[in-house]
């Protein structure tokens, strides 16, 4: 774990999240749009991680045959930055919303979708390391948008 928060350009952490699940994107024909993010204060390497789950997540839980649609942006708030990351994907039932957060539950068998059960709880302990919060909206079926705040700076 980084020791030192400093001051990140959200842009530049998910270009190399991006470049690193390059071969991800290309096999599954992906299609990513990131507008505008911000700079603020935290830790890099957790930062990273968290893009990368959310980013892998997106492609990996689609509907077969379809193409993943994934759109990344921020929104400034009123003591917070708002990340929203939507995706096209199969979406994730209401009743299982606040279990997704908790390791090592799954809501799907291993042969349907890959993954561990860490990713998401991984992703809410970083939003918390940086006094954030996330949460997921979706509609079964259709996909979801995860959204986690990052005080600023």
């Amino acid at each position: 774990k980084d020791s030192i928060k400093t001051i990140l350009d959200c842009n530049k952490i998910v270009e190399v999240v991006l470049n690193d699940m390059d071969d991800s994107f290309k096999e599954k024909n992906a299609h990513i749009v990131v507008k505008e993010l911000p700079t603020l204060y935290g830790y890099e390497t957790e930062l990273r991680l968290l893009f990368h789950n959310l980013v892998a997540n997106a492609i990996m839980y689609q509907k077969t045959g379809s193409i993943p649609e994934i759109n990344i942006e921020a929104e400034s708030c009123d003591k917070t930055w708002l990340f929203k990351i939507y995706d096209n994907g199969i979406g994730i039932d209401e009743k299982y919303r606040d279990k997704i957060f908790i390791i090592f539950q799954r809501l799907h068998k291993r042969n349907e979708y890959g993954g561990t059960g860490i990713g998401l709880a991984y992703c809410k302990k970083v939003v918390e390391l940086h006094g954030g919060k996330i949460w997921v909206e979706s509609t079964l079926g259709e996909g979801s948008t995860f959204l986690f705040t990052i005080p600023k700076n």
